[in-house]
């Protein structure tokens, strides 16, 4: 899986990773980081996720990285907001009031280009990410965000039924990729209604993990 990949679903249309409403696990627990307003969400591989402008309307500032430029351009767009858009020179950089988006790949940001970051919500990246790409992501992830905490969400299934992604990750996957630099609890395990793209019997959990 290569980033070909993910421009080719982007260019195609074929989106059914899209959530296309907020998270249920964000709402739920998007106070266990213990943000105050105006602190700074990164989200990694973030697309054009409808929790981005949620999270701006409860008073958060937003960072993201995303592969996909089309991604980036349709949030905007679909946010009524016209950005402004830098080059920092491995990324594109598309900008708002409260917002910026990192367009390119995300292990070439570093944390002087992301700038402060108070927590992290990842939904969508470390379920995107085949076994042997996870714990690479995962150190960079703490290296580019200072092991601000996270709010991270996956998915668990029987691998077998379904290829990913999203790909089934079990906590002891959590705990392989970032037990070495945070605590990790689980908030919520629920079933996905209708199954995981209503093809397998899957749960959704949200654990919260806090630097060591």
């Amino acid at each position: 899986m290569d980033a070909q990949f993910w421009h080719d679903r982007w260019q195609d249309g074929r989106l059914g990773f899209h959530e296309g409403k907020v998270n249920r696990m964000l709402e739920a627990h998007i106070d266990a980081l213990g943000l105050t307003q105006g602190q700074r969400v990164f989200l990694p591989l973030c697309g054009k996720a409808v929790d981005i402008p949620w999270l701006l309307s409860k008073g958060y500032s937003v960072v993201g990285a995303e592969l996909s430029e089309i991604a980036v351009r349709d949030l905007f767009s679909e946010m009524a907001t016209t950005p402004e858009v830098t080059d920092t020179g491995r990324h594109r950089r598309y900008a708002a009031e409260g917002i910026d988006i990192f367009v390119g790949n995300i292990f070439d940001l570093s944390a002087s280009v992301v700038g402060q970051v108070d927590a992290v919500y990842d939904r969508a990246a470390l379920v995107a990410l085949p076994k042997d790409m996870r714990r690479h992501y995962a150190a960079h992830l703490a290296a580019i965000t200072r092991c601000a905490p996270q709010l991270l969400v996956t998915f668990e299934y029987d691998q077998n039924t379904m290829t990913g992604p999203p790909f089934s990750i079990r906590e002891q996957e959590v705990a392989r990729c970032h037990g070495e630099r945070f605590t990790i609890d689980a908030l919520t395990d629920q079933d996905v209604p209708g199954g995981l793209k209503g093809v397998v019997a899957a749960r959704e959990k949200a654990l919260l993990l806090r630097p060591v």
